[in-house]
């Protein structure tokens, strides 16, 4: 079946050009695009293959694409057991990753893929060499290929950890012009009526192209970049905040391969200006604004599609009334963002303080039985064990019939993401009840990090959700974090629900078994209608509420949302309003 021809695409000039630069210098690390259903990200990525230079011997560049259900097997390759039984010798079944040697790894939904597969295919991707290693027995072979990822952030997003090992990402918007509508229709209609035609009235800027690729591959070793290359680089990144030096080398490789594209012998400052902003879209973590690698002619790149959370929005949805400017009344509860620094909580821990509230156990206790051994995690054992036929080849020594079946070890515990919810909106700058609270989600990050657990926390105040932390391994520290997190405007209760609800369900679709548990710390003064709250799963209302005269909603929505309930500790030697304990 024919493919519609890359050079017959209409627009989409720059995810063109980056998909050829992914094609040109075989260690950029792929292309990841993002954008919604129908905007040829697809059709791009399928027409690449058939634009790349052959292998010298004539055989094609292949085409390989990942499905949703693959196993690790089915990627890296796995035991052939025929031969195993019949012949009695180790023998190999090649994966995906060999097959897509020299050609393209397409992996559409990428986002929707179990982050140890997308963690496995991005090391394969940057190294170029598969090794699988199984029970002492050792097997590597060559897998260079082009990757190429799509996704549509409304399904979900990735990770950070994992969208920062894709060398550029692009995302791609729905808005279309009119005159573009038109001719994409009639492009897609004689593609159908004639595909053999079409592509071979195409045939000419194919191989155009090819040959561009081929000269750009074969000129790449030979470009040269001056020192100021080397400081306009480190400069962008260290202005857009981003983590570790992946994103220096990432820009450098797509800069040699910009330059090698246009023919010239050494990198320019339009090959910088160019790749920039698709290398530093999904790993800034500060506001773009105008710095090195993009001149005042670019527009500044989309936001990035981050993994764990979705981006912050604004309007009257955050609080339950309008906007300043669109109502004579103004925004209830807008104020200016105010900076409140954390304060410790009193020494009993959260899991303590819920059950000593509640009368439960502690929250923070494995739902599931587990045996733990010092310096290792948590581990349980399938209640049913599985063969490891590996383990039982190497056990019996090549000896006919098996006098022993070996079996497979014990499995790891899916990991545990505390997901916290901190309400940052003006109500809670009174009593340093903002600060408290900041340092109770500081204490359970301490927790979680002895655990070895994961976590995220969203910040919601100033009218919109803004991501404190994505999802990652809890950290040591969160301190600066959390107090550089000002405080400020209405309360968007009811956004911050429904995208933690949209968050558990995209992390349940990548890990099934996966264990989430959600702190919702509020002192529930929102103007947003309660009814009809998304349930949260294992859910903790933390209510921070502490004036004289109270409301209780706390435990209104905790109700709604089906969770537990529990009040912030008080400071050492205070009592609550009242004479409350």
């Amino acid at each position: 079946m024919s493919e519609f021809p890359f050079a017959a695409v209409v627009g989409l000039a720059e995810l063109k050009t980056a998909l050829l630069l992914n094609a040109i210098h075989p260690r950029l690390g792929g292309v990841l695009i993002s954008g919604p259903r129908g905007s040829a990200k697809s059709t791009l990525a399928r027409a690449l293959a058939a634009i790349l230079p052959d292998d010298g011997e004539g055989r094609r560049p292949p085409f390989v694409t990942l499905p949703l259900g693959a196993s690790e097997e089915r990627l890296t390759g796995s035991l052939d057991l025929q031969r195993v039984l019949a012949e009695r010798e180790v023998a190999f079944q090649p994966g995906l990753l060999a097959k897509a040697h020299g050609g393209v790894l397409y992996v559409d939904e990428v986002n929707l893929l179990p982050d140890s597969l997308v963690d496995l295919l991005l090391d394969v991707a940057a190294s170029g060499t598969n090794v699988v290693e199984r029970d002492g027995v050792s097997h590597s072979h060559p897998a260079r290929f082009r990757l190429i990822g799509t996704m549509n952030p409304d399904e979900g997003e990735l990770r950070p950890q994992l969208l920062d090992r894709f060398g550029l990402c692009l995302e791609q918007h729905a808005a279309v012009s009119v005159e573009e509508r038109i001719v994409i229709v009639q492009q897609r209609e004689a593609f159908d009526r004639d595909p053999k035609g079409y592509v071979a009235r195409h045939g000419e800027a194919q191989a155009a192209l090819t040959q561009r690729i081929r000269r750009a591959q074969s000129a790449l070793p030979e470009i040269v970049s001056e020192a100021w290359v080397y400081e306009h680089i480190a400069l962008g990144c260290q202005a857009a905040g981003v983590e570790g030096l992946r994103a220096d080398v990432t820009w450098h490789r797509a800069a040699q391969a910009h330059a090698a594209w246009r023919g010239a012998a050494a990198v320019a400052r339009e090959d910088l200006e160019v790749v920039g902003p698709w290398v530093l879209a999904h790993r800034r973590t500060s506001p773009p604004a105008q710095e090195p690698g993009r001149h005042s002619g670019h527009n500044p790149p989309p936001p990035p599609p981050s993994s764990g959370t979705p981006p912050a929005s604004s309007g009257p949805a955050g609080s339950g009334g309008g906007t300043s400017g669109s109502s004579g009344q103004g925004q209830w509860g807008a104020m200016p963002p105010v900076a409140q620094k954390s304060v410790s909580v009193p020494a009993p821990s959260l899991a303590d303080s819920v059950a000593h509230e509640r009368g439960l156990d502690g929250f923070m206790a494995p739902p599931m039985p587990a045996v733990r051994r010092r310096g290792h995690q948590r581990r349980s054992y399938q209640a049913s064990p599985r063969p490891d036929w590996f383990a039982t080849l190497i056990a019996n020594r090549g000896r006919w019939p098996w006098r022993r079946l070996q079996y497979r070890q014990a499995r790891i515990v899916p990991p545990t993401v505390h997901l916290v919810l901190l309400d940052t909106s003006a109500s809670t700058l009174g009593r340093q009840l903002l600060g408290r609270a900041k340092g109770l989600v500081e204490q359970l990050a301490r927790q979680a990090y002895s655990a070895r657990e994961q976590m995220a926390v969203l910040g919601f105040g100033n009218d919109g959700v803004t991501p404190i932390l994505l999802r990652r391994r809890a950290p040591k520290a969160l301190r600066e974090r959390l107090d550089n997190a000002d405080g400020g405007g209405g309360t968007p209760l009811r956004q911050v629900v429904v995208q933690a609800a949209r968050l558990i369900r995209q992390w349940r679709r990548q890990e099934a078994d996966l264990r989430i548990r959600t702190y919702l710390i509020t002192d529930g003064r929102t103007r947003q209608s309660l009814a009809g709250l998304p349930a949260l799963g294992d859910c903790l209302v933390v209510d921070t509420e502490q004036a004289a005269v109270r409301r209780g909603r706390g435990e209104t929505i905790a109700e709604q949302l089906g969770a537990r309930y529990c009040r912030l500790p008080l400071p050492a030697g205070r009592s609550r309003p009242g004479g409350q304990a």
